[in-house]
């Protein structure tokens, strides 16, 4: 039995895939629209299947460790841009043992702007506690305390809020009655001012 695969160019599995994702809605569904296509390629519609599962994953259209790894490469990246101002020095990352996390594309990002990835150890829940704690606080304050919710977009739009309030008015005695975000903004000013010092 020859493979599937090699018998048919990477051009010819291309077109298919492009032919099923662009006319699937003329369509019952997306295996009638396979069964269609691919009799007019000549492959079973089992075949065809499989090139456009591998293209959904390959594009990050399909659940899977490449489509994870590609989202948090997009957050890692928007981090990045948006929070790591110049000369703030020994930014560590630090994460779960998340296939995604440990991707080879992602811990060589990492690498390339300067941040020390920290992974944590198995079974050690000390770890993760300051997130489980942030974690146990956005359930209490929002999730359990406003719910049922209506819709994702509900749950969302609360988050977005909640994560806003957390940040830019809560009042902290500990860190001089300021908020957060004025706290982080002082810090990074004061290290403007010492790196132009120096």
């Amino acid at each position: 039995m020859s493979n599937p695969v090699k018998k048919f160019s990477p051009e010819v599995r291309s077109r298919a895939v492009r032919l099923v994702l662009e006319h699937e809605g003329e369509h019952p569904s997306r295996w009638t629209a396979m069964v269609s296509i691919a009799s007019k390629i000549g492959c079973s519609a089992h075949t065809l299947n499989e090139w456009v599962k591998k293209a959904e994953v390959e594009t990050g259209k399909r659940a899977g460790v490449p489509a994870e790894t590609a989202d948090r490469l997009k957050a890692l990246e928007q981090a990045i841009h948006a929070r790591c101002p110049p000369g703030a020095g020994n930014l560590v990352h630090h994460s779960d043992r998340g296939s995604q996390y440990i991707a080879i594309r992602y811990t060589e990002r990492l690498a390339e702007a300067g941040i020390e990835p920290s992974v944590g150890g198995v079974g050690d829940s000390y770890d993760n506690a300051l997130a489980e704690t942030i974690n146990g606080l956005f359930k209490a304050e929002v999730i359990y305390r406003r719910g049922p919710w209506r819709s994702f977009d509900a749950v969302e739009y609360a988050t977005l809020e909640w994560v806003d309030w957390f940040n830019n008015r809560r009042i902290l005695e500990p860190i001089g009655n300021i908020t957060p975000a004025e706290a982080e903004q002082q810090f990074y000013a004061a290290m403007d001012h010492v790196l132009m010092a120096a």
